[in-house]
């Protein structure tokens, strides 16, 4: 697992995302993204829910008993919830001790460290999700995804078959050449959306 604190990487992923998730316009709401099983709308609430769920790990709570998803939100209030939601992450993380507290997460249980790090892969996936949606995909922090396509080399390795309990897709060859947040996508079974 990457020794960087996660917190600090965490942080930047975060206002990444929201500053992308600002620009989201209503009509974008229904347009695909690369996670097929999402339009912009419901990656959006997966994002609001996740991120939600990772707060309430953060405080010590069942992240589980949480579902992954965002109900309620208005169209026009995507970018309130999420900052809402993240603002909170960065308080239940922000202590030390719980960066080595064991937590329970989807993917079993593992120190705060652990746990933190493998939410910067999942929000920095679903960032270029969205990007790639949105079509903003080369404005995009590069060291935000060396991080998180470290720790998805580490905790989802190609000697870890990928299951309907995996919530990402079998890993593919990115194409030669590939910048850093081709080869996270491809890592974690993600194309880009074909704009033919």
């Amino acid at each position: 697992m990457n020794t960087i604190d996660p917190r600090p990487v965490y942080t930047r992923a975060t206002e990444q995302a929201a500053a992308l998730i600002k620009t989201v316009r209503p009509e974008q709401l229904d347009g695909p993204t690369p996670c097929t099983e999402f339009d912009v709308r419901a990656l959006l609430s997966h994002i609001v829910g996740g991120t939600r769920r990772i707060a309430v790990v953060g405080e010590g709570g069942d992240g589980l008993a949480i579902h992954p998803s965002a109900e309620g939100v208005a169209d026009d209030g995507w970018a309130a919830a999420y900052d809402e939601v993240r603002v909170r992450v960065l308080k239940a993380w922000g202590a030390d001790e719980r960066m080595a507290s064991p937590v329970r997460v989807p993917w079993g249980e593992v120190p705060g460290h652990a746990a933190l790090s493998g939410y910067v892969m999942e929000i920095v996936t679903h960032t270029w999700d969205l990007a790639e949606a949105l079509g903003h995909r080369e404005e995009l922090d590069p060291e935000l995804a060396e991080f998180a396509l470290s720790t998805a080399r580490q905790v989802l390795p190609d000697s870890r078959p990928r299951d309907e309990n995996t919530p990402f897709d079998t890993r593919h060859q990115a194409p030669e050449g590939a910048g850093v947040y081709e080869q996270l996508a491809a890592w974690m079974g993600r194309r880009p959306l074909d704009r033919g």
